[in-house]
């Protein structure tokens, strides 16, 4: 599964519609677009290398270690040493957590296939048994891989952040990322649904123009 989603125009629609703050933020984003890449060891080694870092560090880890490990793929990080890998400014621990994925993928225990015809707690749960994805990692995979259109990730700090400037009058993420702040962030959210994923995408384009890609 790779381009853009089957139903983009129908969500942004549907947000023009249910949400005017969204309607303006889609106009001013007129010609981005999410897509996916199709392959979910890429999708998933992409949103390893991105965790805890910027965007922007993160494209220059992710092309230093795609330039090594060309082509990407789960045997190709097997046959890379450590210091190779760790040379594409990734830390032990990414490391550690890379390897671990590519032997799921080597030896059969993912499959894109099985992953596919799960729902989307399923597949999160399957994702989480993985050494270095949790929720936040298993829902980039739902939304650039599966391209599932109702993940609200509400542990990713630049939908927090992006929700307290534009809804919330500036409210800090810290604050929004406690129980009784996820709670408004799931209530405001139930406008969006069941296009959340789209949703969370323009709110990420609001604060960063430069279009994410797993």
């Amino acid at each position: 599964m790779s381009g853009v989603p089957v139903f983009w125009d129908k969500a942004r629609r549907h947000l023009r519609a249910s949400d005017p703050v969204m309607k303006s933020i889609l106009a001013a984003h007129p010609r981005v677009k999410l897509v996916s890449r199709g392959d979910a060891f890429t999708t998933l080694a992409r949103s390893i290398v991105g965790q805890q870092i910027s965007v922007k560090a993160a494209a220059s880890v992710w092309e230093r270690f795609a330039s090594r490990c060309d082509p990407v793929c789960p045997e190709s990080v097997l046959r890379r040493r450590d210091p190779t890998l760790r040379a594409c400014g990734l830390s032990g621990r990414k490391v550690e957590y890379l390897r671990d994925l590519a032997r799921h993928f080597a030896d059969g225990r993912l499959d894109h296939a099985g992953l596919a015809a799960m729902g989307d707690e399923e597949v999160i749960e399957s994702l989480t048994a993985i050494r270095g994805i949790g929720r936040w990692t298993a829902e980039m995979f739902l939304i650039f891989n599966l391209m599932r259109p109702d993940v609200l990730p509400l542990d990713d700090l630049g939908l927090l952040k992006a929700v307290g400037r534009h809804y919330f009058g500036g409210e800090a993420p810290a604050s929004l990322a406690r129980r009784e702040g996820r709670e408004r962030v799931q209530d405001l959210a139930r406008r969006w649904a069941p296009y959340r994923s789209i949703a969370t995408w323009y709110l990420w384009r609001s604060l960063d123009p430069v279009p994410v890609e797993y």
